[in-house]
């Protein structure tokens, strides 16, 4: 439970500040623990990102389920929508993954994270979109949203919604 706790504070510093910014002190002010208990549940900087990547991306994939319609065409039209929300309020300069391995480009653990984060979006969308053969085609649009999100914003979701229609419509 406080490991989840230091988790979710860690999300919302790396978050809010990057990558680079906070210092481990910040970090223990952040989660309101002491150096000791932080260094308990995770003993570097690095393990501190994991930690943090890895309860985004539970809170991601739950994110993108709530109030999910049947499996189809429907699913990963809501999947884009919630990308877009998702983008909005919690990630208004892109993927938080991609960001921190930007910022950590030969770090293993960090790379293994986010590897594993982007893995499981793409089997999630595939599944909900009825067309495992599609998984990847889909989740390079989604992960395009996340990457152009800054420059063109809803624009961004809403090309990739037509090019999921058009995709899904025109290969079944």
């Amino acid at each position: 439970m406080l490991r989840e706790q230091i988790a979710a504070s860690l999300e919302v510093a790396f978050s809010q500040q990057g990558f680079a910014e906070p210092s481990v002190a910040q970090l223990k002010m952040a989660c309101d623990v002491s150096l000791r208990t932080l260094y308990k549940h995770f003993p570097s900087k690095e393990a501190m990102i994991v930690g943090a990547l890895e309860y985004r991306h539970q809170r991601y994939l739950d994110f993108l389920l709530e109030t999910s319609p049947e499996k189809g065409l429907a699913s990963v039209t809501h999947i884009f929508n919630k990308l877009q929300q998702w983008l909005e309020e919690y990630a208004p300069h892109g993927c938080m993954s991609m960001n921190a391995m930007a910022a950590f480009p030969d770090n293993e653990l960090i790379s293994q994270a986010v590897t594993q984060h982007k893995e499981q979006v793409r089997l999630l969308i595939g599944k909900q979109s009825l067309r495992e053969d599609l998984a990847t085609p889909l989740f390079l649009l989604h992960e395009g949203v996340s990457s152009a999100w800054p420059v063109l914003g809803e624009e961004a979701v809403a090309s990739a919604q037509n090019m999921v229609t058009k995709l899904l419509k025109e290969t079944v």
